[in-house]
């Protein structure tokens, strides 16, 4: 998938609509335009040329730039690990401002840094609930194999969420604020947006068959201790264990890759 600040492009065949004119134009998409803040179907790219989804999508904020992407050629393929581009941060301090949020309060007290969001991500599979799950290249490689290691072992690994951008966690913070949420209660649970470690593209939530989503009580299954023995021969190590210094909750379902070094 490649991402721009305002709009992701989808490749085609992973969309659904349910309109019967959308459903056909994306059964026929090569690249979907998706609008980060809601999530609406922008455009579609057909063999013929662009068809619309939404009225007056040529003029939406950040179109001419997710076009622009898509006339770039793709990189070539490589055994290294690519740089990686990430997007600018601009424009994300005023949003927190707005939700109530004072960034640098923020990072002061908890100690985590501004995510950037990668410019390019890859298909790692569909998670537990059959939507794309989307990682860095070498996360999403590295979940891949680590989930067969586990299959091989008799452990099934299932993905929670991977990637989120910006948007999206600005969005749970709007929605809980309109509820009568205050922030300091938000925080309990969730980063502040900008500052999760789902926005890296490097970071993934795994659950067990069975088991609830992102609760302390995978810590006690299989899944949970093949992970504690195998999880870092992969790549990936729990980010938030008790005690950690970030004063977050203790997230056993958690883990983040961390590439190796270049050179090694």
């Amino acid at each position: 998938m490649l991402n721009t600040a305002e709009v992701e492009l989808w490749p085609g065949g992973l969309l659904r609509a349910h309109r019967g004119r959308d459903a056909r134009i994306l059964a026929r998409a090569s690249r979907v335009l998706r609008r980060k803040r809601d999530g609406r179907y922008l455009a579609a790219r057909l063999p013929e040329g662009f068809a619309g989804l939404l009225p007056g999508w040529r003029s939406e904020p950040g179109v001419d730039a997710a076009l622009a992407l898509l006339q770039r050629p793709a990189p070539a393929a490589s055994r290294r690990p690519l740089a990686v581009d990430l997007l600018p941060l601009h424009g994300l301090t005023g949003r927190l401002q707005k939700l109530g949020i004072d960034p640098d309060a923020y990072a002061q007290r908890t100690g985590l840094a501004l995510v950037a969001e990668p410019a390019r991500l890859s298909f790692a599979g569909l998670d537990r609930y059959r939507r794309p799950l989307w990682l860095q290249a070498g996360a999403a490689g590295g979940w891949q194999r680590m989930r067969e290691a586990a299959r091989r072992d008799g452990v099934v690994l299932e993905a929670i969420s991977g990637y989120r951008s910006h948007d999206y966690q600005l969005g749970i913070f709007a929605r809980k604020r309109s509820r009568g949420q205050q922030v300091e209660q938000i925080l309990q649970v969730n980063a502040a947006p900008g500052y999760s470690e789902h926005h890296s593209g490097l970071a993934l939530d795994i659950g067990a068959p069975g088991e609830p989503p992102a609760e302390e009580s995978f810590e006690h299954t299989r899944a949970f201790a093949w992970l504690r023995e195998n999880a870092a021969g992969h790549g990936f190590h729990m980010s938030y264990p008790r005690g950690n210094p970030h004063g977050i909750v203790y997230e056993p379902w958690h883990w983040r890759y961390e590439p190796a070094p270049a050179g090694r």
